[in-house]
């Protein structure tokens, strides 16, 4: 069944710009990812960690003609700004805020990269004067992220004439969030608990979000140490009940036997994401007084095999 697409503005993230020459390396030095990759038609999603490799920050790179623009949380962009800043050192690399200039939209449903003027290839991007559009590097069904001037979407709808209006703005937003979570795909710091979840626990391995062949970056050890010795033992996971909504998030998943499995995080009607312990994918979940179907989507799968074959060694 087709799925019609839904274009919004995503009023929760923010834009930084870094621009100097040391740009690129100063990043490579710190983040998740490799910025070899990122390129004026490929964007990246990384993370900055912890240097036990706890989680700190996730985010999308895209390259422009003048430098390269970072969307990240917006409540949490100084704090991040502000981090970036402390491993800066000698770098010639300047940072700033940009949000003020860009806002970043997204655009989801079955032709998204088509209405895009993209292929459906997870990171493809193009720039052009009204800004940047590109896949989601996560997962392509999650469709396109757009980092837009603010005073260019009249541009943009000239140059892509099939893109839909804007949606209402919290109609718009209820509408990526289900998508979101349907997709199962976790929202930064609401969804991965800052300095508590390791990088693999958010599926970071799986959503193109982590290289593993790079150099040294903040946190890398701890990171290289899980993947290689199967040391993942919670992730999170899609949920779902089949009786009603689903309690609210951070409320206790247990078995039947009263045994903490996890806790319940995003949510959307009777949908959401779990942080749950993998030996307890198999039993009978419940969270409050709603049974839960745990729901692993076909990206996801492999992974959790891998790590449940770890574990069994």
């Amino acid at each position: 069944m087709m799925t019609a697409t839904t274009f919004c503005a995503l009023p929760n993230r923010g834009v930084l710009k870094l621009t100097g020459p040391d740009a690129r390396d100063f990043l490579q030095g710190i983040i998740s990812n490799d910025i070899d990759h990122l390129a004026a038609d490929a964007a990246l999603y990384a993370a900055l960690l912890t240097p036990q490799g706890k989680f700190l920050f996730d985010f999308f790179l895209v390259e422009t003609s003048d430098g390269l623009l970072l969307d990240g949380e917006r409540d949490r962009l100084a704090e991040l700004e502000k981090r970036l800043k402390f491993y800066k050192l000698r770098a010639d690399v300047t940072i700033t805020d940009r949000s003020e200039e860009f806002s970043v939209y997204a655009l989801f449903g079955d032709q998204a990269a088509t209405i895009a003027c993209l292929t459906d290839k997870p990171a493809a991007a193009m720039s052009d004067e009204t800004g940047v559009r590109y896949v989601d590097p996560r997962l392509s069904a999650m469709g396109v992220r757009l980092i837009l001037r603010h005073d260019e979407l009249a541009k943009l709808q000239g140059k892509c004439p099939e893109l839909p209006q804007l949606a209402p703005a919290d109609a718009g937003v209820k509408a990526y969030e289900a998508w979101r979570i349907g997709n199962g795909i976790a929202d930064g710091s609401h969804d991965i608990a800052v300095e508590k979840y390791f990088l693999l626990e958010a599926n970071f391995d799986a959503l193109s979000g982590v290289d593993f062949k790079k150099g040294c970056y903040v946190g890398q050890e701890l990171v290289s140490r899980m993947k290689h010795r199967n040391a993942v033992r919670k992730r999170i996971v899609p949920v779902c009940t089949e009786a009603g909504l689903l309690p609210a998030p951070q409320t206790a998943i247990t078995t039947r036997e009263g045994r903490e499995a996890g806790t319940l995080l995003s949510q959307a009607g009777n949908r959401g994401l779990a942080y749950l312990r993998l030996e307890m994918l198999g039993e009978p979940l419940c969270a409050g007084d709603k049974a839960l179907v745990v729901d692993i989507p076909a990206w996801l799968r492999p992974f959790i095999a891998d790590d449940n074959a770890g574990q069994s060694k």
